[in-house]
C-alpha cells in the first residue's frame, strides 16, 4: 500500500521558518510530480508548490511564492517544503501529494495519493 507520511508542522511565531518533509513508501514517486496542498479551517484545499519528477522544475501559488520552497530527493523518496517569513493565513494543514503526471501541477486532480497532513499554525 502506498503511503505518505508528512512531518514538522508545528507552532511558529509570524516571520518564523518551518521545513516540511514528506517520506514516500514506494520508490513508484520517483517518476511523477509531487505537490504540496493546504487547507485553512472553513476552506478548500489549495495548491502550495509543485515539483517535476526530475526535481528541475517548479511552481508556487502566488501567495507563498518567494518564500517557500520545494524540493525533493528521490534517491530517498522524500519531498520537503521550506517555509520562511511565515504569517498568520498560513495556518492550515499540509497535505503532501504524489501526482499522476511528471510535470508539476496546481490541479488536485493530477494527484492520485495524499498524505495525512501535518499542522501549521502560525502566531501573530
Amino acid at each position: 500500500q502506498v503511503q505518505l507520511v508528512e512531518s514538522g508542522g508545528g507552532l511558529v511565531q509570524a516571520g518564523g521558518s518551518l521545513r516540511l518533509s514528506c517520506a514516500a513508501s514506494t520508490t513508484t514517486f520517483s517518476a511523477y510530480a509531487m505537490g504540496w496542498f493546504r487547507q485553512a479551517p472553513g476552506k478548500e484545499r489549495e495548491f502550495v508548490a509543485s515539483i517535476s519528477w526530475s526535481g528541475e522544475s517548479t511552481i508556487y501559488a502566488d501567495s507563498v511564492k518567494g518564500r517557500f520552497t520545494i524540493a525533493r530527493v528521490n534517491a530517498k523518496n522524500t519531498v520537503s517544503l521550506h517555509m520562511i517569513s511565515l504569517k498568520a493565513e498560513d495556518t492550515a494543514i499540509y497535505y503532501c501529494a504524489g501526482g499522476r503526471v511528471s510535470w508539476p501541477s496546481p490541479h488536485r486532480d493530477n494527484y492520485g495519493y495524499w498524505g495525512q497532513g501535518t499542522q501549521v499554525t502560525v502566531s501573530s
